[in-house]
């Protein structure tokens, strides 16, 4: 328990020449009250007393009271003044009517001499080093301010830990479902291309196939109105066949080999623009297409049409034979353009949808 202060010197009084006489009446009783004694931690206070008079607890008051008779009574001034007698109340009445020690508020806990006050001294020393300790912590048996607080940090450090695994497992869980929802495009957009690139074929072999179908339905209609130009033959020299027999150096037509008297057929309906004898070619027909193609069938052994003459497809327009510059009887057929120009007379038959 902390020390009360020392008990006061002895208090100069003047005397009635200096500032008129003492007057006794002037201490006044004091009664502490719950209110004015507030339990303190530490060190005592002591209360000053307003209007002048003297501040004391009752402790302090019988200390020195004490002190005030064991010094005789009697307080000396300064050197050379007559001593002042002071007039003292009595120690048994101001000791009768000061309360109970133990009932004052926060004094009681702490002058108990009581063998069983171990329990009200560990209460009272209690919030000196419990403080800091939260309702939680005594929960959990924490008396300590100083063991509560490293229990808290180590709490706080290991939420902030938790935090922080929590962090980098998140980011590790959003950069999978990234990753995985990235390759999940790249598979879509994958198959989707895929399926494209498939459906882009499809419908291209579907368009081939329509028009494969279309050119054969124009080449069947169209071929209702071209005809090979004789039957019973062997295909023998073809266009552009390279020889010295030929004056040009190379084949300008078609030779189909057959024997002599073989009826030729007008491949298309047309007009005859020439019957007769044209030297290297023998006898030979063109027929002038409604267009202005020209057939040219050369070689023949007779004629059976004259020029101007109005021919339709099928017609016999003459007969296989070796006449002209020949190693055996043949149809050699010519194609030329309206322009002149000699052209493949196999293409241009398969063109009209024959198949020599």
């Amino acid at each position: 328990m902390a020390s009360n202060r020392p008990a006061p010197q002895a208090v100069y009084v003047p005397n009635d020449d200096d500032f008129g006489s003492y007057d006794e009446g002037s201490f006044e009783e004091w009664n502490p009250t719950e209110e004015s004694v507030r339990p303190v931690r530490g060190r005592h206070r002591v209360h000053k007393k307003s209007g002048g008079g003297l501040a004391r607890s009752s402790t302090v008051l019988g200390v020195g009271v004490i002190a005030a008779v064991g010094a005789g009574g009697i307080a000396t001034a300064q050197d050379g003044k007559p001593p002042v007698s002071i007039s003292m109340p009595d120690l048994g009445v101001v000791t009768d009517s000061l309360p109970e020690a133990k009932s004052l508020p926060g004094v009681g806990s702490l002058i108990s001499d009581d063998d069983s006050s171990d329990t009200t001294t560990a209460a009272a020393a209690a919030p000196l080093t419990a403080a800091g300790v939260s309702t939680a912590d005594a929960e959990q048996g924490t008396t300590d301010a100083g063991e509560a607080l490293r229990a808290r940090i180590m709490q706080q450090a290991e939420n902030q830990q938790n935090q922080a695994d929590t962090a980098v497992r998140t980011a590790a869980e959003d950069a999978a479902a990234k990753k995985a929802g990235e390759e999940a495009d790249a598979q879509r957009r994958a198959a989707e291309k895929e399926a494209d690139a498939k459906a882009a074929a499809k419908k291209k072999k579907e368009e081939e196939a329509r028009k494969a179908k279309a050119e054969a339905a124009r080449l069947a209609k169209l071929a209702k109105s071209y005809v090979i130009p004789t039957s019973s033959y062997t295909l023998t020299s073809h266009f552009g066949d390279a020889g010295s027999m030929w004056s040009s150096g190379h084949h300008t037509g078609l030779d189909f080999a057959a024997p002599t008297g073989t009826p030729l057929k007008a491949v298309h309906t047309g007009t005859v623009k020439e019957a007769g004898w044209a030297g290297a070619y023998g006898y030979r027909t063109v027929l002038e297409l409604e267009d202005g193609t020209e057939i040219w069938y050369c070689h023949q052994s007779s004629l059976n049409v004259s020029a101007g003459q109005k021919v339709s497809t099928g017609d016999v327009i003459g007969r296989v034979g070796a006449t002209g510059n020949v190693t055996g009887p043949h149809l050699h057929m010519e194609v030329h353009t309206p322009d002149g120009t000699g052209i493949d007379p196999l293409g241009w038959l398969q063109g009209k949808g024959l198949n020599p």
